[in-house]
């Protein structure tokens, strides 16, 4: 069958994308895969992501060592299934500040301020609690509060209050700082992934194919236009308007790369024939950063012992006969916003209060049980890359976000996790808190902190800006997402973001592919 677009990843960007654009049957959509489908049980459940960061749907990842990190490897979970990021995250439904999308508009990417974008993550919503000027009803997305919150929740609430973080009842307006319930990408207590949400109603399209365990191995160019791509095993599938990539801010500036796409050094030092000189491919590449703090607990006010075999199959059923209890529950369901940089125009740290510890790989697990609380600066400085190991398409790609490269970033995210250690000390915790085991009490000095941070610190798994969107001669791509340099072939998904959102990423790249969707449909 001969297609109009191919779109290259089926994960939060390109389900969005193949949905949309499959409304019009008038176009061919060829949707491509790498991993498998989302058939198993622990995608649909909300806790599933509890096993996600451990291995199940990812590509297995990891950074290299990270120089101002003491030479940290930090594991890089990166989805492979269909669903992506949207069928692995802890589905925390969160946009960013408006000054985000202001400051795109500011940096060349004209029709991507918070007036122009907020329509389309209004359109993508399917809201149960909110239908307002900031959410929507209806859309195909099913954005839910919290199932399954705990008491230690609402304590948690109550010690940042005693500090002056006040209670932020919709922390997706916009005036998101302060504490709250996260809402999530949840329907009926059942995560609602961009491939439940958008390929679900799809499914049956006559003019929409979707394949999974697909591993295209190069956009295929000819003659400075994008014709097709190169699969493996199948050999050269071809489309008649556009190639569309949707890898991720990982996979999409490497297979560029492994195209002839990137910067020709580079390239050349692979023996890649260049294609185009593009040095911006792979680079602006930055992410946030997570730092934790850990208490034990005074006793099971966690969802900690359900871990446990006997208690995880109570749970199981709990689910099954009620939709409560610890499997409703996406673990990371409240959290918030405030500032470690008091000069910034907008908060600048974020919180996720785990339910439990050892909730993710390399977590440390308390034995009594314990609770959680990560904090992750959200407009890091620091900028790195990705590139190549080599040419081989099989090869895990060098992934170095170059953490605090930036002192700057060292300094505010040191700053963030001092202050989730004093809100965990707050009194309306007392009852539910233990004691703090990590950091813990011995650490004090600057020099302790930071060597906390070099054996602890790892990803709040928001990369972005690998191919990044602008105006400007460095910039991947233009406004309209179309990769500059290379007819009929568009970048969409985190990787054209010029910085990060404030907040997890998952919401703004579903909204940037309904945008994408209009932007193709209109050309």
């Amino acid at each position: 069958m001969a297609w109009d677009y191919i779109i290259v990843g089926g994960g939060s960007a390109g389900s969005t994308l193949a949905g949309r654009l499959s409304e019009d049957p008038d176009l061919r959509i060829l949707l491509l895969e790498a991993g498998p489908r989302d058939w198993h049980p622990f995608y649909k459940i909300p806790a599933g992501f509890a096993k996600m960061t451990k291995g199940l749907g990812s590509w297995g990842w990891q950074t290299v060592p990270q120089r101002h990190l003491k030479n940290r490897v930090v594991r890089f979970t990166q989805a492979k299934v269909l669903g992506g990021g949207s069928t692995i995250n802890a589905q925390i439904y969160t946009r960013g500040h408006p000054l985000d999308y202001d400051n795109w508009r500011q940096m060349g990417c004209a029709g991507w301020s918070y007036e122009d974008v907020l329509p389309y993550f209004r359109k993508a919503e399917d809201n149960d609690s909110f239908d307002n000027r900031w959410h929507g009803k209806g859309g195909p997305l099913g954005v839910s509060r919290p199932a399954a919150p705990l008491p230690i929740c609402e304590a948690y609430f109550a010690a940042a209050g005693q500090l002056g973080i006040p209670f932020n009842p919709d922390l997706t307006s916009e005036a998101p700082e302060g504490v709250g319930y996260y809402q999530l990408t949840q329907r009926r207590v059942r995560r609602s992934s961009a491939s439940q949400a958008y390929l679900g109603p799809a499914r049956h399209r006559p003019n929409l194919a979707v394949m999974t365990g697909a591993q295209v191995l190069r956009i295929v160019v000819e003659q400075g236009r994008a014709v097709g791509v190169d699969l493996a095993g199948q050999g050269v599938v071809r489309a008649d308007r556009e190639v569309i990539l949707s890898s991720g801010a990982i996979g999409s500036p490497r297979l560029l790369q492994l195209s002839g796409i990137g910067p020709a050094d580079h390239l050349r030092s692979l023996g890649i024939p260049v294609v185009l000189d593009q040095p911006g491919v792979g680079a602006n590449f930055h992410d946030h950063l997570d730092l934790f703090v850990i208490a034990e607990c005074t006793g099971p006010h966690t969802y900690d012992r359900y871990a446990k075999p006997l208690w995880s199959a109570v749970a199981g059923l709990q689910y099954l006969l009620t939709r409560k209890g610890p499997v409703a529950s996406s673990l990371f369901e409240t959290g918030g916003f405030w500032w470690a940089d008091t000069d910034a125009p907008q908060p600048d740290i974020q919180f996720h209060l785990g339910l439990g510890s050892g909730i993710e790989a390399g977590v440390a697990a308390m034995p009594q049980g314990g609770v959680t609380l990560n904090s992750a600066l959200l407009r890091p400085r620091s900028r790195g890359t990705v590139r190549l190991a080599s040419a081989d398409p099989k090869a895990a790609p060098l992934i170095d976000p170059n953490y605090w490269a930036d002192p700057y970033d060292r300094d505010m995210s040191i700053r963030g996790l001092k202050l989730a250690q004093e809100i965990m000390a707050q009194e309306a915790l007392k009852p539910y808190v233990l004691a703090e085991r990590l950091p813990g009490p011995k650490v004090r000095t600057d020099q302790d902190y930071f060597d906390y941070a070099c054996s602890h610190a790892k990803t709040d798994h928001h990369p972005a800006g690998t191919c990044r969107m602008g105006s400007d001669a460095e910039a991947v791509v233009d406004p309209q997402l179309r990769l500059r340099g290379i007819a009929g072939l568009r970048v969409v998904d985190a990787s054209v973001m010029p910085q990060v959102v404030s907040s997890n990423t998952n919401a703004a790249t579903i909204m940037i592919a309904e945008k994408a969707a209009d932007m193709i449909r209109g050309a």
